[in-house]
């Protein structure tokens, strides 16, 4: 899962190497803490939340898969 929230935060800001995501894990839960550069997180973040909506949503999806929840934080 980490690997898929690296993949899409990559690919929608222009300083990749910015990019840091920390896990942590718990019993039921999985807890990602996205960090890109300060003035690209609004790509990450998108109009009204809807980019990052749409990341949580992929995220939740890829956790049920492993029968875990997810939560993403974006800063």
């Amino acid at each position: 899962m980490k690997a898929l929230l690296e993949y899409m935060a990559r690919n929608l800001v222009d300083n990749p190497e910015a990019v840091q995501i920390r896990e942590r894990v718990g019993r039921y839960t999985v807890t990602y803490e996205l960090t890109v550069a300060p003035d690209e997180t609004g790509k990450v973040i998108g109009r009204s939340g809807r980019v990052a909506k749409s990341i949580r949503d992929l995220m939740s999806v890829a956790a049920a898969r492993q029968n875990k929840r997810v939560h993403v934080d974006i800063e």
